[in-house]
């Protein structure tokens, strides 16, 4: 269970490098300060829509691939596990070179309407992560390795929780700082947004490039259960 920890814990940083999520949050900042009212509820709303939507969706993945593996009494084996990883891995060196873009700004209407009714953002959230949670290739690997488990542990869905709790770190730590009138939180909120979107999508390219070799080292490594 532990190293499976570890692989879920990379991915969930993996995915907290999603520029739109913290694009929205910090555009919600801003517009709140000209208008001269708290930044929290609109903020909240769109984070808790996407984490609903997002975590609500992985256990039924899960629940969902568990009845179908029960349903046609399918087993992993050795083979079918080294072929996953070698076309996952090979998946995921195909995505390294696809060039991303960093889109770091909500729909216009969503911010217009947040001006006078902060909860909108709730459904933009809902939105996004209806549109994230099925394209979402670290999530997708990680919810297969999750359904893959067996026996797995009667506390789960907590990995799920725990999961978007991670990947939705920088998007919380943005909100946090907003609420430190500082130069220095200033500065510091500036620069995570500056990262994400300069260096985001490049890191997760390198980062699917480096998974990808893993996994495909891994199955030629054991390629004698391939077959």
């Amino acid at each position: 269970m532990g190293p499976l920890l570890l692989a879920l814990a990379g991915l969930a940083l993996l995915d907290s490098l999603n520029v739109l999520n913290a694009g929205v949050v910090s555009a919600v900042i801003f517009t709140s300060r000209l208008s001269r009212r708290s930044p929290i509820p609109g903020a909240l709303s769109f984070i808790g829509g996407v984490f609903a939507v997002t975590t609500t969706f992985g256990v039924c993945t899960v629940l969902g691939l568990s009845f179908l593996t029960d349903l046609l009494d399918f087993h992993v084996t050795p083979a079918i596990r080294f072929r996953g990883e070698l076309i996952l891995g090979a998946v995921l060196v195909g995505l390294a070179f696809f060039p991303l873009t960093a889109q770091s700004s909500a729909p216009g209407w969503a911010m217009a309407a947040m001006r006078d009714r902060p909860w909108v953002l709730g459904p933009l959230g809902l939105a996004v992560g209806t549109g994230q949670a099925p394209t979402d290739v670290p999530y997708l690997t990680a919810l297969a390795m999750l359904a893959a488990l067996h026996p797995r542990p009667p506390i789960w869905p907590l990995v799920i929780v725990g999961y978007w709790a991670v990947a939705l770190s920088p998007s919380l730590l943005i909100l946090g700082l907003s609420m430190r009138r500082t130069v220095r939180a200033a500065r510091i909120q500036r620069g995570i947004m500056r990262a994400l979107t300069r260096y985001g999508p490049l890191s997760v390219r390198l980062l699917f490039l480096v998974f990808g070799v893993g996994l495909v080292a891994d199955a030629f490594v054991n390629h004698g259960a391939l077959w």
